[in-house]
């Protein structure tokens, strides 16, 4: 069993990994879902209590198939899910832009906040949401009115925790100042690092756990991305995108080299280096594969001393990667 972290400094003590479920809805190919179902119930078994969904992902579909991973091991598992973006197209929102070659539907009314809480709690079939993201801000709308709708929902014993995802430090202070943040979710790894400059700082301000999305870059930092298939999500991303993809493997071929000199996985390499950046750190790394899921339990147990995480920084500083990033 993998080690426990805080979630944040007055939430519940959770695996020090997190698994992503994003993975499981065929973003990145085709998913087989008695594998998918499996996988989930393998991460629960090596202490990866903290299961990461979303009501967009699969259009529900994700809730679904999370209800049917963790059916008769509820007290196993930390369900946290996301809301705002729009994907029935009855719904109104806010677009916007990603950056990516496609925009977002955005919803953060409080009369979305609650009909979305009813529908995620209904296919996850529980009745309690440990911990609920809003997804993305929605623009037209203050980030106070939308969590202070949230709020009501932790209120009424619907939700356990809060969360945010793809926040600045101005909207985390905004919104902590309506009711507590126990979670952000933003994208850091190796190979994306602005955050901290201004909003892990803020996190660390204010005793908000960050919980880390893509923290293998997309699957880049495992080192075995050669090509993409058609239907693969990563073709949206620039640093995939034409030559990008082989001049950041270039890029980062000394990062992959130093992994083998310590003869662990990238994969291992880019959690433990994430491990390492703060205990109130818990990464969500998806995967279809348990076998995966075992290769990412060991990294919670690779030690890096502070001459190699110089020589890491050396390597793979802030901004290193070639191509834009979502949002």
């Amino acid at each position: 069993m993998i080690a426990k972290r805080q979630l944040g400094s007055k939430g519940p003590e959770v695996g020090c990994l997190g698994y992503g479920a994003m993975v499981l809805e065929g973003f990145y190919g085709a998913v087989d879902e008695p594998q998918a179902i499996a996988t989930v119930r393998h991460a629960l078994d090596l202490g990866m209590d903290l299961i990461d969904s979303a009501d967009a992902y699969g259009a529900g579909h994700n809730e679904l198939l999370i209800a049917r991973a963790i059916k008769g091991r509820r007290d196993d598992a930390f369900v946290c899910t996301k809301f705002g973006i729009v994907y029935d197209d009855n719904d109104t929102g806010t677009e916007l832009p990603t950056g990516w070659d496609f925009s977002l539907k955005i919803n953060g009314t409080p009369s979305y906040v609650r009909k979305s809480l009813d529908n995620s709690r209904a296919r996850l079939g529980i009745d309690v949401i440990d911990l609920w993201y809003a997804h993305y801000p929605d623009p037209a709308v203050p980030i106070e009115e939308t969590v202070g709708a949230m709020a009501e929902c932790v209120q009424s014993g619907d939700v356990r925790y809060l969360g945010l995802c793809n926040v600045t430090a101005d909207e985390v202070r905004r919104a902590n100042a309506v009711y507590p943040i126990s979670a952000v979710q933003y994208e850091y790894s190796i190979w994306r690092r602005e955050i901290e400059q201004t909003l892990l700082p803020t996190l660390r301000e204010l005793g908000i756990a960050l919980v880390p999305w893509s923290p293998l870059g997309g699957g880049f930092l495992t080192g075995e991305v050669k090509a993409l298939s058609e239907d693969d999500f990563r073709q949206n991303n620039p640093r995939y995108a034409g030559e990008n993809l082989n001049i950041n493997r270039d890029r980062f071929a000394p990062l992959m080299q130093l992994a083998r000199d310590f003869r662990i996985t990238p994969a291992q390499l880019a959690l433990s280096w994430l491990f390492h950046q703060g205990e109130d750190i818990i990464p969500i790394p998806g995967t279809r594969k348990s076998e995966r899921l075992d290769e990412n339990a060991v990294s919670a147990n690779v030690h890096l001393d502070a001459e190699t995480l110089a020589q890491i920084d050396q390597i793979a500083p802030a901004g290193l990667a070639e191509g834009a990033t979502l949002l």
